[in-house]
């Protein structure tokens, strides 16, 4: 008798559910903290001047009415897979949920193996050598090697580790908030630039640079969406993720736009958007004898937990689409003693290696990704509609009908070329989703060919 990928008593185990409440709003809080606010506060003030938290403000916004028909959905559908599943379910075309699954997988990788390469820039910079392009990418690769390890031991020893991550990268953001606020009460800064409006050389008005360094601070609040990935790892996710996930957003909101004040009112907006590395420049403007090494420490760490929970949740998405039959059943295969999706965390894994040798930097890269994630994040606002006529049996949360329709306005706007994002952006993302292309027709002709076989 044949059985489903969901297999049968003792043939295919299923995750672990080791998730409670307080893991899942570390994982979530961990997973939007991280590369983001670490590098680009700097590039969004260039955009728009001394306002740098109102881009963000912007982009937290645009994220929550997203999260909100996530919320709906995973609730509904607490399964793996998330926005692939919602799209599979909401149009039942192979094509588009192939399409969806890969650029949501390509965004997590793309966002991995860019962590990674920082990891090993930073690592570079930390032994105070020169270990040319070569020796960074073997350090890039040999440390992805080792998230694809913890990755397999199972959820639970990547979340203990994410704990820890997610607590020092946050401790360093706290930081930066403490020695910003001090400095205000002792009169150093100029908080007056909190209000100043200075737009790039040969932009006037504000709505388009605001525009523009939007689409730059999206980019450090996706991460809520992989948190749907790990549904089947959570305890009770129908009941426990509306309030986690809407709280996770809420405190790396708030703690987006304190960093971006204590960092406007130290450092002025034009030394902010020289290099790469923006809250540096603060601590060492507001608080001179901090050692300078720890808080690059922290930094570096920042990165490497963004690294973690972005192959967490590409894998998670391959096993789940895996388990859902759209693409090969190999990919939602679990580990017998493990409980972890090995298939997955390999193919994952060589992708990101493969990023690591060959795309582009940290700006193009997470611009593509957040380019991506806005499309993917548009067409999930839409299914949310056309599944209210898909009723189940249990209770589960229900967002007003007026803000998937604000979500799916909101991110096709963002992503489209009137919002100056760079030309380079929609040229890698448009060599992804090329790729994704291939891979479907490839998986298509396998497809086909099995079932001619069985015939």
């Amino acid at each position: 008798m044949a059985t489903t990928e969901s297999g049968t008593a003792g043939k295919q185990p299923e995750l672990k559910r080791v998730m409670g409440p307080g893991l899942l709003l570390l994982f979530i809080i961990g997973d939007i903290l991280g590369t983001g606010i670490y590098a680009l506060t700097g590039q969004v003030a260039a955009e728009v001047g001394g306002v740098v938290w109102l881009p963000f403000l912007v982009a937290f916004v645009v994220a929550l009415l997203t999260a909100f028909s996530y919320l709906e959905l995973v609730t509904k559908y607490p399964q793996a897979a998330g926005a692939a599943l919602y799209t599979h379910k909401a149009f039942g075309v192979h094509f588009l949920t192939f399409i969806v699954a890969f650029a949501v997988m390509s965004s997590g990788i793309t966002s991995a193996a860019t962590a990674s390469r920082a990891f090993a820039a930073n690592f570079s910079a930390g032994l105070g050598m020169d270990m040319g392009e070569a020796g960074v990418i073997a350090v890039a690769v040999l440390f992805i090697a080792l998230v694809a390890a913890i990755n397999f031991r199972g959820v639970g020893e990547s979340v203990k580790l994410n704990v820890v991550l997610t607590v020092i990268e946050l401790s360093g953001l706290l930081l930066i908030i403490a020695i910003g606020f001090w400095a205000i009460g002792h009169g150093q800064g100029d908080v007056s630039r909190i209000w100043t409006f200075v737009p790039p050389e040969g932009s006037s008005g504000v709505f388009w640079p605001v525009v523009a360094a939007t689409t730059l601070a999206f980019f450090a609040m996706v991460g809520f969406e992989d948190s749907v990935n790990m549904a089947e790892e959570c305890k009770n996710p129908s009941k426990i993720f509306p309030k986690v996930l809407l709280g996770g957003l809420l405190i790396t909101g708030a703690i987006y736009m304190l960093v971006s004040i204590s960092a406007i009112t130290l450092v002025s907006a034009e030394d902010l958007g020289e290099g790469e590395t923006p809250l540096l420049k603060v601590v060492q403007a507001g608080a001179p004898g901090f050692p300078i090494s720890i808080f690059g420490l922290i930094t570096m760490l920042a990165v490497a937990n963004s690294a973690l929970i972005n192959m967490m949740m590409a894998s998670r998405l391959l096993y789940g689409m895996g388990r859902e039959g759209v693409i090969p059943a190999v990919l939602g295969r679990v580990h017998k003693s493990r409980h972890s999706p090995y298939i997955a965390i390999l193919f994952t894994t060589a992708l990101a290696i493969a990023l690591i040798t060959l795309a582009g930097g940290v700006p193009e890269l997470g611009g593509t990704t957040a380019l991506l994630l806005l499309c993917v994040f548009a067409v999930v606002n839409i299914a949310v509609l056309v599944l209210r006529r898909d009723t189940v049996e249990h209770k589960h949360f229900r967002t007003p009908t007026i803000v998937p329709i604000l979500g799916a306005i909101t991110c096709a706007f963002l992503a489209g070329p009137w919002t100056g994002r760079e030309p380079v952006q929609y040229f890698i993302a448009a060599c992804l989703i090329g790729l994704g292309v291939v891979l479907w027709l490839a998986t298509l002709g396998i497809m086909r060919r099995t079932e001619k076989a069985a015939g």
